[in-house]
């Protein structure tokens, strides 16, 4: 079948991610003798550079993992790297509650965590790299210094919010725009020479006797040192932001000194074959699974499931759609950054059973969260009693907050993402995120705004995911590690916001159910649904929606109407930015495929 471009395969390395100067960065550290977690971090700090409406700095960044089978100590055991940074001490309930606000706003300070992506990165580095920090590093600064091509779409962002940042967000408008207040040209080379001496500083500060020592220093200067003192800094400013008013934030620099990534075990669920791994329900990564548990014993989901053609047919759509509902809702009632979740009741046979039961031949436009061991579910009041017409809207047009797509698959900001996979068998996958310059002002001795993760938090007390100090927000961002026969085998994921799961969900069916390489399968017409509440500011929904490529086909498209879905028809190449590589434990054999929607993916490898 045809394929926008080919399936990689090779024996010594693959890199796969959102931007091809990523990719490059990483296969060229991978030639250059470093390891898969090598590779992971000098992509990962390259996309800050090329795509800063998508992630940066200021951002966090989930990573799963793991060591080659053949490693002295954790050979082949998959692990989670939490590089999602916490809310401030001093951002609680109350204190939003005396600002007048019933959400957290989707920008400016008010929404800003610890800011996690460095300190996952280097720490990913120091515990399981082989290299200097200089020699992974180096891509982000030459890119930073002497210009990269800017790609259309951050262009086009820059664009969007050109005139706020003239008007609200000056810091913003001296990075970002030309003297004479335009935004920059799309190919132009762009340059951000503060972003690369902030990164300077860090390899200046990377003094010790050993390579761990010299990493450590410079984690010290990122989280007690000088970014820690200009973020406190700038945190005191006032800045409008999408509530309509100007505000000061709660983040400080000892909130930074108190922070650390986390390592803990991944959620895993088995699956014909094959085990599945998700960070935990700090993160939406669960709900792929209960959706996938609840298609393990539905009747589209049999083998093959119509992808003869390249495409699903009607009944997997259908089915897949109304697992996500139920999965999603879930989410809501009871997913967070708490031990309380009941993950193993969620993914038990005899509840999945009892939610695969809700699955009708119609569609459904009910939020049904389940009752999992027996306890009640609470959703957010927000939720159940907010009418449509009266949900907050934006006061001004103060930045974007939100990393999705709309309905026509045009993007409003998003994600990165990057897989690695080395000779040795040692496997990565990333999801960076949040610092989106389009979100928050510019810190303009640093050369990167803040993130704006704490929009995601519940201003309602009692919640999985209410809002508490030193507490994650429930993320979107959720990497995806596949293991066969316990052996560490595909790492994928893509960008998308509430919909990251629903895309790697089109095509995990594809790939394993359906039987198509990594390429077709993230070449394959995909789809979502909107039917639950959005994790971004002002916390959306469209009951009923389903939003799928033109390319499913009239005949799947008139099914699920028939079926009761509100079909909206999107783009032929708008729904996702899937990229994955994947290794062969019986031959040795790397393979890797990217995403063509958007222009930006590659992967690379030989």
């Amino acid at each position: 079948m045809f394929t926008t471009r080919p399936e990689l395969a090779g024996t010594f390395g693959m890199v796969a991610s959102t931007h091809w100067l990523a990719s490059a960065a990483g296969m060229a550290t991978l030639e250059a003798g470093g390891n898969a977690f090598d590779a992971a971090v000098a992509a990962g700090l390259t996309l800050q550079v090329v795509e800063p409406h998508l992630n940066g700095p200021g951002g966090e960044v989930p990573i799963l993992f793991a060591r080659s089978p053949r490693a002295a100590t954790g050979a082949g055991v998959p692990v989670v790297l939490s590089g999602q940074g916490t809310a401030p001490a001093g951002a609680t309930i109350e204190a939003y509650s005396q600002l007048g606000l019933d959400l957290v706003p989707g920008t400016g300070l008010l929404a800003a965590t610890v800011p996690g992506a460095i300190g996952a990165w280097l720490t990913l580095l120091r515990d399981h790299g082989t290299l200097p920090l200089d020699a992974v590093l180096r891509f982000a600064i030459e890119y930073a210094e002497h210009g990269h091509p800017l790609v259309p779409r951050v262009a086009a962002t820059v664009a969007s919010v050109s005139e706020h940042f003239r008007t609200h967000w000056p810091t913003s408008a001296a990075t970002w725009l030309a003297p004479d207040g335009a935004p920059p040209a799309a190919g132009r080379l762009f340059r951000n020479p503060v972003l690369a001496s902030t990164y300077r500083r860090l390899l200046d500060a990377a003094r010790g006797p050993s390579r761990e020592a010299q990493i450590d220093a410079a984690l010290a200067a990122w989280y007690t040192g000088f970014v820690a003192q200009a973020i406190d800094e700038f945190s005191r400013s006032l800045v409008m932001d999408d509530s309509g008013r100007a505000h000061r934030g709660f983040l400080t620099g000892q909130d930074l000194a108190s922070w650390r990534p986390t390592y803990e075990p991944p959620v895993t669920l088995d699956w014909r074959g094959w085990t599945l791994a998700k960070a935990g329900p700090w993160s939406q990564g669960p709900a792929l699974l209960q959706a996938l548990a609840m298609l393990d014993g539905h009747p589209a989901a049999g083998a093959g499931a119509g992808y003869g053609s390249g495409t699903a047919d009607a009944d997997l759509v259908h089915a897949s759609v109304e697992a996500v509902k139920l999965a999603m809702a879930d989410r809501e009632a009871w997913y967070g950054d708490t031990a309380q979740a009941p993950v193993d009741d969620l993914l038990s046979t005899g509840y999945t059973e009892q939610r695969r039961a809700l699955i009708s031949d119609r569609a459904s436009t009910e939020l049904r969260p389940g009752s999992p061991g027996g306890r009640p579910p609470r959703l957010p009041a927000f939720v159940t009693e907010t009418s449509a017409g009266t949900r907050p809207a934006p006061g001004s047009i103060a930045g974007v907050g939100e990393p999705t797509v709309d309905t026509r698959g045009t993007t409003r900001g998003d994600t990165c993402h990057v897989d690695v996979v080395d000779r040795w068998g040692n496997i990565v996958s990333a999801t960076p995120s949040g610092g989106w310059l389009q979100s928050s002002p510019v810190i303009p001795s640093l050369g990167f705004p803040l993130g704006t993760r704490a929009q995601m938090f519940w201003l309602e007390p009692d919640l999985p995911n209410s809002l508490l100090p030193g507490k994650r927000p429930r993320t979107t961002l959720t990497p995806s590690l596949a293991l066969r026969g316990g052996v560490p085998t595909l790492a994928f994921g893509t960008p998308g916001g509430d919909q990251q799961e629903q895309w790697q969900l089109c095509f995990w069916l594809a790939h394993v159910l359906g039987g198509l390489d990594l390429q077709a399968a993230i070449d394959a017409p995909a789809w979502h649904t909107t039917s639950f509440p959005s994790s971004f500011y002002p916390r959306d929904m469209t009951p009923g929606e389903v939003v799928v490529e033109s390319r499913v086909g009239d005949d799947v498209i008139a099914e699920l109407r028939r079926r009761g879905h509100t079909v909206t028809v999107s783009d032929p190449w708008s729904l996702g930015r899937l990229s994955a590589v994947s290794v062969d434990p019986e031959t040795g054999v790397l393979r890797a495929g990217a995403n063509p929607r958007g222009m930006q993916g590659y992967a690379v490898g030989r």
